[in-house]
């Protein structure tokens, strides 16, 4: 039998190969993943790099979806209750325009109006997280001030531009309408609110002016038809982002998940082979090399 004088570089090389190991079981039982260094699986890194950078572009898609989605419902909530207000406008000119009331109760009405025309003003004015809705572009500026020599009494101060935001692979989208679209267009709300304020208190063209709110009312409701379809839009999106985000993550699991008992049965098992190494050196320390030649 021939036997090896100094055993000890081949101990002490089994020992570094099972503390690497026990170190590499026990990142992956940290961590979950079999793939933690480019070294562990060359061809699995790859991939795991480009599912994180596509789940990262992912998140950023749908983050940026949530916000669009908020400022959008909000704008369509300002329409609605632009809508809402117009119809009281209206009940109130048509009330106005019965001939049984005098000056003074015209007066009055006509101090209703200016009330739901400050409304309008403020609705036009929307703010979400501290950017105007319905400026355009502009949307550090108020689309619309007070403007004695108006004749609708307000001016536009935004812009006819309009935002888009990319929120996805070949996915673009239109996020607003400049407010001189929809509340300066053809049928002007406040032109129209203006002139029954001035009916009313002239006692002349009331009927006319309530035609003309009816006709912004209409407007502004064909208008709100962009949001809703841009909401439906977003919605399906939502929808096949998060079917895309749980693609990657099972992605990620199927190409880096650790199979946890084997590796934790590969743990116990580099313990014990440790173990039995560092005794098998305390051993030999021990022994001189007559012991073998008795």
């Amino acid at each position: 039998m021939r036997i090896n004088p100094n055993p000890y570089p081949d101990l002490l090389d089994a020992v570094d190969r099972a503390q690497q190991q026990i170190s590499t079981d026990e990142e992956e039982i940290a961590s979950g993943q079999s793939v933690n260094v480019p070294s562990d699986d060359p061809a699995a890194a790859a991939i795991l790099v480009q599912n994180a950078d596509q789940t990262s572009q992912v998140d950023q898609y749908q983050r940026s979806l949530g916000s669009i989605q908020d400022e959008m419902q909000n704008a369509d909530s300002a329409l609605n209750s632009v809508t809402a207000s117009l119809q009281q406008a209206i009940t109130l000119g048509t009330e106005g325009a019965n001939g049984t009331l005098n000056s003074a109760d015209r007066e009055a009405v006509a101090t209703e109006v200016q009330g739901i025309q400050s409304q309008l003003l403020s609705l036009a004015n929307l703010t979400y997280q501290g950017n105007y809705v319905f400026s355009g572009t502009a949307t550090s500026t108020a689309p619309y001030a007070l403007d004695a020599n108006s004749p609708s009494g307000v001016t536009y101060q935004g812009n006819t531009g309009v935002n888009y935001v990319t929120l996805g692979n070949n996915f673009r989208l239109q996020t607003n309408l400049p407010g001189s679209q929809i509340f300066s267009g053809s049928a002007d709300m406040f032109q129209s609110i203006q002139d029954l304020i001035t009916g009313l208190q002239s006692g002349t063209g009331i009927g006319t002016a309530v035609n003309e709110v009816s006709n912004a009312l209409n407007y502004i409701d064909a208008q709100r038809v962009f949001y809703g379809n841009a909401l439906n839009q977003l919605n399906a999106q939502q929808t096949y982002l998060g079917s895309e985000s749980t693609q990657l993550a099972q992605e990620q699991d199927t190409v880096g998940a650790a199979d946890l008992p084997s590796v934790i049965t590969n743990l116990t098992t580099s313990e014990v082979s440790l173990q039995a190494t560092l005794e098998a050196i305390g051993q030999t320390s021990q022994i001189n090399l007559f012991d073998y030649l008795r």
